[in-house]
């Protein structure tokens, strides 16, 4: 494969809506189904393919750099993506000190994909907006010229590309759910939805910054706010990456009741979220809740 056109790959879209039968929802009288984003490519799953491909386009052919810490899914994502249409990808990584360490399983998929690896000190990374740092980076990386994709893969592209996640789902739900970690997917979802649906995020990173940057993107992509939503930021479980021991037993359970994969570090804190809420009373009965799952676990 060597066309940039990421349409080439035959996405399978728009994704496929389930309806699993769960007595933890049916009890309270609530209506869930499954967005299965995770369905739309083997490779580029979920919001990674609706967030890349334009991005992928816009590149037209050029090297692609983008950021993401050692566990990034963005990061894999982009390699893939890299590999299947013939474009040369680099991957600058936070954390200089993992440059003399052995590569992670999902670093190693990255390198086997054909990207480029580029490791630079945390102090560096925070800083990789600024244009004279991000020239810096790009020089040293050996890259300059090329195509910039941001951590997470969320602009202004991105979220136009989000935005038809909401289309797909009008008239579909009354609230449809999402894990967020740069905000991108929520920002493009919520502007998609019809005027009476509402869309909630599930952050999976601590901070309490997500809201800002939100409405930042919304303002990047269209202008101004569109569309209603709100954030639950109760069950990052520590932080990105981070999980224990309770969540892995929730997802464990949720792949038996279901026979869905339950991607660990996004998904599976959407659905745990998602029970916790309904048990806690927040939808009201008669509520249909929409889960997007965002990706498929990681087969390392």
């Amino acid at each position: 494969m060597t066309s940039a056109d990421p349409t080439a790959l035959c996405p399978r879209l728009p994704s496929p809506v389930q309806e699993p039968a769960d007595e933890r929802f049916t009890r309270h009288g609530v209506r869930l189904a499954l967005k299965r984003d995770d369905l739309i490519h083997p490779e580029l799953t979920g919001n990674k393919w609706r967030k890349l491909a334009p991005n992928l386009a816009a590149a037209a052919g050029r090297t692609v750099v983008t950021f993401g810490g050692a566990y990034s899914n963005h990061l894999r994502a982009t390699a893939a993506a890299g590999r299947l249409l013939g474009l040369p990808t680099v991957g600058v990584v936070r954390g200089q000190e993992l440059a003399d360490r052995p590569l992670n399983p999902s670093l190693a998929r990255c390198v086997a994909d054909g990207m480029r690896l580029h490791f630079v000190d945390r102090s560096t990374y925070r800083r990789k907006t600024e244009p004279q740092t991000l020239a810096a980076v790009l020089r040293a990386a050996g890259a300059e010229g090329a195509y910039v994709v941001p951590e997470g893969g969320s602009n202004a592209l991105a979220v136009r590309g989000c935005r038809a996640l909401g289309e797909e789902l009008r008239g579909r739900a009354d609230v449809v759910a999402v894990a967020c970690g740069t905000g991108g997917t929520l920002a493009g979802l919520a502007a998609g939805l019809d005027p009476g649906q509402r869309a909630l995020g599930i952050p999976v990173l601590k901070g309490g910054f997500l809201a800002d940057d939100v409405r930042a993107l919304q303002r990047e992509a269209f202008g101004g706010p569109r569309g209603r939503w709100r954030l639950d930021e109760r069950f990052h479980f520590g932080g990105y990456a981070r999980t224990t021991p309770e969540l892995n037993a929730f997802a464990e359970d949720f792949e038996e009741r279901h026979g869905v994969p339950v991607e660990r570090l996004y998904v599976a804190k959407l659905l745990y979220g998602l029970v916790a809420s309904v048990r806690e009373g927040a939808f009201g009965a008669g509520t249909t809740v929409v889960a997007v799952i965002t990706g498929a676990p990681f087969a390392g």
